[in-house]
């Protein structure tokens, strides 16, 4: 049983990083295959992201928001559940955490950022309830409901803004000092990058939500549900308190990072094209990161490499930005394909036990 635990465990670090490394390794192949050189590519990103204190604050900062997406799509995937719709629980986050910012502008500091940080938590738990009550009690697929559920958040984010907070606009005011997450100290260290106080914020979930999930009858209960919803329920575990409770609990995270964007990053709401890339991005970081706590935190620090990086490979080595994206999406087919690299690693350990013996 030991034994079975640590190759687990083993695996769970060698498949994220075999994933990262062949990603890698296909973006290096697509720089070479068009005549640029991948060496300077990377080269170019990595300045990009850590050669300055403003890049590393970009980093941070493009960081928050993922971080906290990718816990609540995580939390939602411990319990069995397959929560497709944090893109639009982040993007109701971010609306409600504006709105209330909006609506009392005039309120001290000390009340008003909390109560936006709220009203974006509160926002996302509602939006990410409706899949988990559906599912509990009718047994809808959370995968369909949450994706029509991602497309109405957006239209009607964008009937908000344009027909409720502004006069036919595309974009409210900023939010005022009192509301707003930027903290004088961040931008002075990272020579006025965008960084805000909400990298403190996602740090401190970091660590509730693993004690949650470790150390927590809650967090039994989800993997519980999670592993079997039968046998838990005859085990005298309640599993529709225990979905509906996961999917508020990844809602809240989602519309918490949505705030993120909305007090820290852009200080204010605007039409949407389409729905938030953190939102998206977040689902990846949570699947690349096992849905570890700690694992999510290196993975969305790697995306936010990639991403904040990314920006300066046209600049500095001439290779196209696009590359950055067609690297994520390896990276995501690989964790995708984790399969094929379990079996990968299977076999090599056999492999080494034949010789060893």
């Amino acid at each position: 049983m030991g034994n079975q635990q640590g190759t687990t465990r083993i695996q769970g670090i060698v498949v994220p990083l075999l994933s990262v490394i062949l990603g890698l390794l296909i973006g290096a192949v697509v720089m070479w295959s068009f005549g640029y050189d991948a060496f300077a590519g990377y080269s170019a990103m990595l300045r990009g992201a850590f050669g300055s204190p403003f890049y590393v604050g970009e980093l941070l900062r493009e960081a928050t928001p993922l971080i906290l997406v990718a816990l609540g799509f995580a939390v939602a995937n411990t319990a069995g559940f397959f929560n497709i719709g944090v893109a639009g629980q982040t993007l109701f986050g971010w609306l409600a955490s504006v709105s209330v910012a909006q609506m009392l502008p005039e309120l001290p500091k000390m009340l008003l950022l909390p109560l936006c940080i709220l009203a974006g938590i509160a926002a996302g738990a509602l939006w990410a309830g409706i899949a988990g009550v559906l599912r509990a009690y009718f047994n809808t697929s959370e995968v369909i409901v949450t994706i029509m559920l991602n497309h109405t958040a957006l239209y009607i984010n964008n009937h908000i803004v344009r027909n409720v907070l502004t006069e036919s606009g595309d974009s409210t005011p900023r939010i005022t000092a009192n509301a707003s997450l930027r903290v004088p100290l961040l931008s002075e260290l990272t020579r006025n990058s965008t960084l805000h106080a909400g990298i403190f914020i996602a740090l401190i979930m970091i660590a509730v939500v693993w004690v949650l999930m470790k150390k927590t009858t809650y967090g039994f209960e989800f993997r519980s549900v999670g592993l079997n919803p039968d046998a838990a329920d005859y085990a005298g575990m309640n599993a529709k308190k225990n979905i509906i409770s996961a999917m508020l609990i990844s809602g809240g995270l989602a519309g918490l990072g949505g705030a993120m964007e909305g007090l820290g990053n852009f200080q204010n709401m605007f039409v949407q094209g389409a729905m938030p890339a953190v939102g998206f991005d977040g689902m990846a970081v949570a699947l690349l990161g096992i849905g570890s706590p700690i694992g999510i935190l290196f993975a969305a620090l790697l995306f936010s490499t990639l991403k904040i990086g990314g920006t300066s490979m046209p600049l500095m080595s001439g290779v196209p930005v696009e590359i950055v994206d067609i690297v994520i999406a390896s990276i995501i087919f690989f964790v995708g394909a984790s399969y094929i690299i379990r079996l990968l690693v299977k076999k090599l350990a056999k492999v080494n036990k034949k010789e060893v013996a």
